[in-house]
C-alpha cells in the first residue's frame, strides 16, 4: 500500500508547492522592478548559504549545528525520498542514504524541541511551536517506510493499518514543510530564504570566490531627475520587487529585536515586527496572527498586534486611521545596523526604513523634533546647528592650519567635519592636529570651503539635501590634490568613503583612501612615527562607533592603538559587531521619539560593569551621547575621551623637526605611511 501512498503524496505536496511559488511570486513582483542576473545569482546560492549565512548562523555554534542536521538533513531527505519512494529507485546505497538523512534530520528536530520547550522571548510562538513535530513526523516517518525499500523489514510489514498510520504522518510532515513552504507557515523561509540569496538586493555583500569578505553598508542613492521613480517608500508596492522577497525570507529568530538599542529602551520599533508588517501589507491583511513580540510600549498608544492593517498599494504610515506602522517606529531607528548585523537571512531593515522616511520627508514634509529645523540649516548654512558657514575655523585661530587653497597639493587632507561648530568636539580636533604635527604628517584643512558631509540629511530621508551637499563637496575636493583623507567623525567617514562615489560625474571616480583617524593613528605607531610614553596605567573600555564598526569593519586599529598605549583594556559585554549604540545615529537625537529609557543611559550602564575609569570613543556624537548621561546617585562620572585625545596625552617630549628638514621628512614619512 506505501508503494501506492507515497508516490502520491510526494508529487502531490510538489505540485501543490509549485501552485504556491507561483502565487508567491505574483506578490513579490508587485514590488518596482529590480535588475539581477538570474543564473548567476542561482548559480551562488549554494556558496552564499554556505559560506556567508553560516557565518552569521555560526556565531551560535549549537543553533548552526542544528540547522545544519535539520535543514541540510531535509534537502537530502526530501531529494532521496522523490528518488527512493517517488519514483522507486531504492536500489544500491540510494536508500541506506535517505536512512542517513532522515536520520539526521531527526537529530537536529531533536534540539529544535529543546529549544521550544522554553524559547527566548525573541522567539516567535504560534505556529513556530509546531516546527518541531512536524519534523520529527517527517523524518522519523520517512526513516520508517525506507526500511522495507532496503530490505530491514519485510515489504507487508504491519499491515495496511501500520500503512496508512506511517502514511498520515509522512502526509504531516509534507504538508508543513514542503506545501506550508510557499503557502505560509514556518517554512516559508526556506523558499524566499533561497530565491533571497539568489537574488539579493546587495549581492556584494557576500564572500568572492577568494574568500573575501564582502561589505555593503553604503544607501542606495534615489535617481531624483527620474520624474515617474517615487520619492522613497509610501506603500508596499513601491519596495522593489527582491526587497519584499527579502522580507518574505524573515526566519522570525528575533536576532534583530533582541540587539535593537530602540526596542530595548521601549521605543515603538521591533525590527522584527516591522518586518512582518511589511509581508502584510505585501499580501494584504492585518497583523492579528503575528506571534512574536509586539512593540514595546502599549502604555503609549502604541496599537496592539491585530490593529495594524494594509494592502500593496495602500499608505504605510497614514496620517489619519489605521495603517501597517507609526510614523514613530521609523523616527526610533538610530540606523545602528545591529539589526542587519544579526540577521541570518540576510535582511536589510535599514535600507527600508530609510526608504519609508525618504517618502515620510520628501513627499509629505513630515520630519518629526527638530529634523525640519536641521534641514532648513543645512540647506541656508551647510551645517545642521544653522552657524555662519564663514566661521569654521574660529576655534583654530592660534592653530595656523595650512589651507588647500593656499597650498592646493597635500599628502593628507584633514576633513574637520561638523564638530568644529562644537567646544567638546573643538578639544578632538585639536587633540589630532597635534598628533599629525608630532608625526610630521603632511596634512591641510579645506576650511570655509568645507560642507556638512550631508550624512544626517540623508538619514532623515531628505535625499535632496544629501545630494546637493554631496555634489558641491565633490566638486571642492576635485580641485585639489591629495593623497588620501582622514577625519575623525565615522559618519562623514561613512559617506566620503561609501556613498559619494555614486554620485561623482560620469567618468570620474574618487581615487583617494578614506582613513578614520583611529586607523591613520595605528599606522603611524606601527611605522615608528609617533613617539609615546609607555606605561600609562590606566583602565579604560572602548565604545565602538556604529559607522566605524558594523558600517565598516574597523575594530582592531582603536584596540590596537590603546595597547600601543599601555592601557588596561577591558571589553564591555556588548562589543565589536555586538556592540551597543549610543543613540546618536540615524538623527534619533532629532527626531526624539520618548521611550522606557535612553539609550545612552544603557551604554553607559555598559561601561559602568567594567569599572573602568574612562570610557574611549573614536567619534565625536558617542562623546556627545555619552558625556550627557548623568550617573546614578553615590556614582562618580566615568570619563569620556577621544582616542586622539589620549595618544596626544600620551606624545613623548622628543626634539622636533628643524624647520629646514622638516617639509622634506614630513612628505617623506607620510607617503611612508600611506603605502
Amino acid at each position: 500500500m506505501l508503494d501506492i501512498l507515497l508516490p502520491i503524496l510526494i508529487f502531490s505536496a510538489l505540485a501543490l508547492a509549485a501552485i504556491g511559488a507561483v502565487r508567491r511570486i505574483r506578490l513579490w513582483r508587485q514590488g518596482r522592478p529590480s535588475p539581477v542576473p538570474v543564473l548567476r545569482g542561482l548559480a551562488a546560492v549554494p556558496r552564499r548559504y554556505l559560506v556567508d549565512l553560516h557565518h552569521v548562523v555560526a556565531r551560535d555554534k549549537v543553533m548552526s549545528n542544528t540547522h545544519v542536521a535539520t535543514a541540510g538533513g531535509f534537502v537530502a531527505a526530501m531529494g532521496l525520498a522523490i528518488v527512493v519512494h517517488g519514483l522507486g529507485l531504492a536500489e544500491g546505497v540510494l536508500g541506506w542514504l535517505l536512512l542517513a538523512a532522515s536520520a539526521t534530520m531527526f537529530a537536529g528536530s531533536l534540539f529544535v524541541a529543546q529549544r521550544r520547550r522554553n524559547p527566548p522571548a525573541r522567539l516567535s510562538k504560534g505556529p513556530w511551536m509546531r516546527l518541531p513535530k512536524s519534523l520529527m513526523a517527517f523524518s522519523l516517518g520517512i526513516f520508517v517506510v525506507t526500511l522495507p525499500a532496503v530490505g530491514v523489514l519485510p515489504a507487508d510489514a504491519g499491515g495496511w493499518l501500520v500503512a496508512l498510520v506511517l502514511a498520515a504522518v509522512v502526509a504531516w510532515g509534507l504538508a508543513e514543510l514542503v506545501f506550508g513552504m510557499t503557502w505560509g507557515g514556518p517554512m516559508k523561509h526556506a523558499f524566499a530564504g533561497a530565491l533571497h540569496l539568489a537574488f539579493h538586493r546587495r549581492p556584494e555583500r557576500f564572500s568572492d570566490k577568494r574568500g573575501g569578505e564582502g561589505r555593503s553598508t553604503g544607501l542606495k542613492a534615489l535617481d531624483l531627475e527620474d520624474d515617474q521613480a517615487p520619492l522613497g517608500v509610501e506603500t508596499p508596492a513601491d519596495f522593489t520587487w527582491n526587497q519584499l522577497l527579502g522580507f518574505d525570507a524573515c526566519v522570525q529568530c528575533g536576532r534583530c529585536e533582541a540587539v535593537c538599542p530602540a526596542f530595548a529602551a521601549g521605543q515603538p520599533l521591533n525590527p522584527k515586527k516591522l518586518i512582518q508588517d511589511m509581508v502584510v501589507g505585501m499580501a494584504g491583511g492585518s497583523d492579528a496572527h503575528y506571534a512574536g513580540s509586539p512593540y514595546p510600549s502599549p502604555e503609549r498608544g502604541d496599537k496592539p498586534v491585530g490593529e495594524h492593517h494594509g494592502t500593496p498599494h495602500g499608505p504605510i504610515v497614514a496620517r489619519e486611521g489605521t495603517a501597517l506602522v507609526d510614523a514613530e517606529t521609523l523616527w526610533s531607528c538610530t540606523t545602528c545596523r545591529a539589526c542587519v548585523e544579526e540577521c541570518p537571512m540576510m535582511i536589510e531593515h535599514v535600507d527600508a526604513i530609510v526608504d519609508m522616511r525618504r517618502h515620510l520627508t520628501l513627499e509629505e514634509g513630515a520630519t518629526p523634533g527638530k529634523g525640519a529645523e536641521v534641514i532648513d540649516n543645512l540647506i541656508a548654512t551647510d551645517n545642521p546647528g544653522g552657524f555662519d558657514p564663514g566661521g569654521r575655523l574660529n576655534w583654530a585661530a592660534d592653530l595656523d592650519l595650512p589651507l588647500m587653497a593656499d597650498v592646493e597639493r597635500a599628502e593628507v587632507l584633514l576633513w574637520l567635519g561638523d564638530g568644529v561648530f562644537d567646544m567638546r568636539n573643538q578639544r578632538t580636533l585639536r587633540a589630532l592636529i597635534k598628533v599629525l604635527r608630532a608625526a610630521d604628517v603632511d596634512f591641510a584643512v579645506l576650511g570655509n570651503e568645507e560642507r556638512d558631509s550631508g550624512d544626517v540629511a540623508r538619514r532623515l530621508g531628505d535625499e535632496a539635501t544629501f545630494q546637493s551637499l554631496a555634489r558641491r563637496n565633490i566638486a571642492t575636493l576635485s580641485r585639489y590634490r591629495f593623497e588620501s583623507i582622514v577625519t575623525c567623525d565615522p559618519h562623514s567617514f561613512h559617506v566620503l568613503k561609501n556613498e559619494y562615489g555614486a554620485l561623482y560625474p560620469q567618468g570620474q571616480d574618487a581615487d583617494y583612501p578614506v582613513w578614520h583617524h583611529s586607523t591613520f593613528i595605528n599606522q603611524l605607531i606601527e611605522s615608528g612615527r609617533l613617539p609615546l610614553a609607555p606605561g600609562q596605567a590606566q583602565r579604560v573600555t572602548y565604545h565602538d562607533p556604529c559607522y566605524l564598526g558594523r558600517y565598516n569593519g574597523e575594530y582592531e586599529a582603536p584596540r590596537a592603538v590603546l595597547r600601543a598605549l599601555g592601557v588596561e583594556l577591558v571589553e564591555m559585554q556588548r562589543s565589536g559587531y555586538r556592540s551597543r549604540c549610543c543613540g546618536g545615529g540615524g538623527g534619533a537625537p532629532i527626531t526624539d521619539v520618548p521611550g522606557k529609557q535612553r539609550i545612552p543611559d544603557m551604554r553607559m550602564g555598559d561601561v559602568r560593569e567594567t569599572q573602568a575609569e574612562q570610557v574611549v570613543v573614536g567619534c565625536p556624537q558617542c562623546t556627545a551621547m555619552l558625556e550627557g548621561v548623568v550617573p546614578p546617585a553615590g556614582n562618580e562620572a566615568t570619563a569620556v575621551k577621544d582616542i586622539a585625545e589620549m595618544v596626544a596625552a600620551a606624545l613623548d617630549n622628543t626634539p622636533p623637526a628643524t624647520p629646514a628638514s622638516h617639509d622634506a621628512a614630513a612628505s617623506q614619512a607620510t607617503e611612508e605611511v600611506l603605502s
